[in-house]
């Protein structure tokens, strides 16, 4: 036993980041092939929870393509848990010295078999559209927690100072708020349309075409708040170089999220363009929760006083 503690890591090494970024790309991953389960009509490829036929816990060839579909899906949850298990081992031994990746380490482990239940719960119900919603928020949640696990690990323990003024952390504040908003109002309107998971599967019931524009609403103050910071930070000089690749990148992915989101509108809801924009969502919630936690990266002393939209020079804490 001794040999195997001192064997894990006492810094955050190459294993520790190679494990965080795991956690990221695989909660971002789950998302896509949930949604092609919810996609192909495969929500009861396995009609049954935990196993995948009454007698059976791995689809049998009977179950053709969706029983294929939505036990491959059931099947990553197990790679996310060995995933999990790996990054939560690899920060045991560093937990007092970094007990914030302890903590989110240890989140990220609990959120996967509160997944899973979900995922049966979803599967009892048939399909209810709630619960399936819920489904898709916790994967979000848990997609911004290993976004910051990932942060963490890269970039090192909270800082107290700021390297944005006020005005740019409200604004950075706002943006998260309006996006999960705006999620919300997503998995609504998906609740509402025809993509059910399954012929038999019941919808939420409210009006589908008045939810595309309660969801399309936030989307484009949320494109609004991305493109204001995006410009400060590249024509202001605000913010760190961290903070200004992050915000950019979260710009890229709201104009994309946005074509596809007009392309679904426009053309009947095709079942790729509905795919991408589950996991565009996602993408886009790991590069907002980035630029919200870069804007405490430090800025150089000379480059405080150039504008009133910089912050103070940043501490570790």
């Amino acid at each position: 036993m001794k040999t195997l503690w001192n064997w894990l890591p006492s810094v955050v090494d190459r294993r520790v980041r190679i494990a965080a970024w795991a956690s990221l790309v695989s909660q971002v991953l789950i998302i896509g092939t949930g949604g092609a389960v919810r996609l192909t009509g495969s929500g009861l490829g396995c009609p049954t929870w935990p196993r995948c036929t009454e007698d059976s816990f791995v689809s049998t060839p009977e179950m053709g393509f969706h029983g294929l579909i939505e036990f491959g899906n059931r099947l990553l949850t197990f790679v996310l848990i060995i995933i999990a298990i790996a990054m939560f081992v690899f920060v045991l031994r560093i937990r007092k010295e970094r007990p914030e990746l302890f903590r989110m380490a240890l989140g990220l482990g609990l959120g996967i078999p509160g997944q899973a239940v979900i995922g049966g719960v979803t599967v009892l119900t048939n399909l209810n559209p709630y619960v399936v919603g819920l489904h898709y928020l916790l994967s979000a949640v848990l997609v911004g927690v290993a976004a910051v696990l990932v942060y963490r690990v890269r970039r090192g323990p909270k800082r107290t100072g700021w390297g944005v003024a006020p005005p740019v952390r409200a604004m950075g504040g706002a943006l998260v708020g309006v996006l999960g908003i705006s999620v919300v109002m997503g998995i609504l309107t998906t609740g509402s349309g025809p993509h059910a998971g399954d012929a038999g599967a019941a919808r939420n019931g409210l009006d589908s075409w008045l939810l595309q524009h309660f969801h399309a609403w936030p989307s484009y103050i949320v494109l609004g708040l991305v493109v204001t910071l995006t410009a400060l930070a590249w024509f202001a000089g605000v913010g760190s170089p961290g903070y200004r690749r992050a915000i950019t990148g979260s710009l890229g992915v709201t104009g994309v999220q946005i074509l596809v989101g007009l392309v679904q509108a426009n053309y009947g809801l095709p079942v790729l363009a509905v795919g991408i924009h589950m996991v565009l969502a996602a993408v886009l919630v790991a590069f907002v929760v980035t630029a919200l936690l870069a804007q405490r990266e430090p800025v150089t002393a000379e480059a405080v006083g150039q504008s009133p939209l910089r912050g103070t020079v940043a501490s570790s804490s």
